[in-house]
């Protein structure tokens, strides 16, 4: 826990506590509720602190005494109770990683299949599939916004929002080309293939963040959802197409019931893409900019996954490894988050 400065927290929680008591502080709405956001941040990481401690606390009482009577079942318990302890610990220092402005927002992603066809549109249902199973296995929700189905199998693109606190801050270091290299279940000769197939990571803009948006420029298209029946979206429901024109950025949602729902939904999705385009272009250099996008193609991968001629799973920038390739299509993903957080986000 040596990420974690407990006093300085205690400090600034302090600080902006006062900045609370001024007779002025509610009369600039904005600031007032960032600084009340910021406090809400700081009590609940100091209070998850300090249950931490006093677990670890009980814990030792527990071990000593445990000691003494020589208990299997009572040291079975306290095992438990320790890993459980580690793991509570671990996540709280990665939390402390999460210095990004949006870092706590949602995430909106997309993925897109490289060139391939069959093989690398079943390669973008794979990752889809990896990404559900990951923000399952860690609380957080998926909404599914978007969903065009392959020609033979695996999906065009989808686009999915996951929700919970320090969404984006875990999803950022996903964007970019992932590449597949395996025995394709497609080629009849068994032959091995590799496939691209990239992701596409944007915070959710919240309200207190400011887009303006002309309603002249855009194209907006009502049309009828399609999909794989009840597995992926409500074929009844009305679907919608939002066309930027002066950036042609083009955004849909068809999850909603309603034609309004999705509008509203796509409108989250535009904001987030202008924000992000806004954000790059006041960028000087474009080496600056993390998870830069590039062509979906061999040796632009940010990460490879290996099933054939050995397994592997391998991030090409931080060079973080494992062999279990099963385990990471399952969601087992946190190993390559939390090396990408330790790495970059002090940059």
């Amino acid at each position: 826990m040596n990420l974690f400065d407990i006093s300085k927290l205690r400090n600034e929680l302090k600080e902006l506590e006062e900045k609370t008591l001024d007779s002025n502080f509610w009369n600039d709405q904005k600031n007032s509720g960032k600084v009340l956001s910021k406090i809400k941040n700081i009590k609940a990481n100091v209070s998850k602190y300090e249950e931490l401690e006093e677990e670890l606390r009980n814990l030792l009482e527990l071990t000593e005494i445990v000691e003494q009577e020589e208990s299997i079942d009572d040291a079975k318990d306290i095992i438990k109770s320790t890993n459980k302890l580690e793991k509570e610990i671990n996540k709280l220092e990665i939390e402390t990683l999460f210095t990004g402005k949006y870092d706590k927002n949602n995430a909106i992603v997309s993925i897109h299949p490289g060139a391939g066809g069959t093989e690398s549109q079943d390669w973008a249902e794979m990752l889809y599939r990896m990404y559900t199973r990951w923000a399952s296995k860690n609380d957080f929700k998926v909404v599914e916004l978007d969903y065009l189905e392959g020609e033979e199998a695996g999906l065009k693109s989808v686009t999915f929002e996951i929700i919970g606190e320090n969404a984006y801050g875990y999803m950022k270091g996903e964007m970019g080309v992932h590449r597949l290299i395996r025995i394709s279940p497609f080629d009849s000769g068994g032959r091995r293939h590799t496939s691209f197939a990239s992701v596409e990571v944007l915070p959710e803009i919240t309200d207190d963040i400011e887009i303006e948006i002309n309603p002249d420029d855009l194209r907006i298209d009502t049309y009828r959802a399609s999909g794989a029946g009840g597995q992926h979206i409500n074929k009844t429901s009305s679907a919608v197409r939002i066309t930027h024109i002066p950036t042609n950025i083009v955004v849909a949602c068809q999850s909603e019931r309603s034609q309004i729902q999705n509008r509203e939904t796509a409108m989250k999705m535009l904001k987030s893409k202008l924000f992000d385009l806004k954000e790059k272009e006041q960028k000087e250099k474009i080496e600056d900019l993390k998870g830069e996008q590039k062509e979906i193609a061999w040796g632009s991968q940010i990460r490879s996954y290996i099933f054939c001629p050995y397994t592997l799973v391998k991030d090409h920038r931080t060079n973080y490894e494992v062999g279990n390739v099963e385990g990471v299509i399952d969601g087992d993903l946190n190993g390559f988050m939390e090396s990408y957080l330790k790495e970059f986000n002090h940059k």
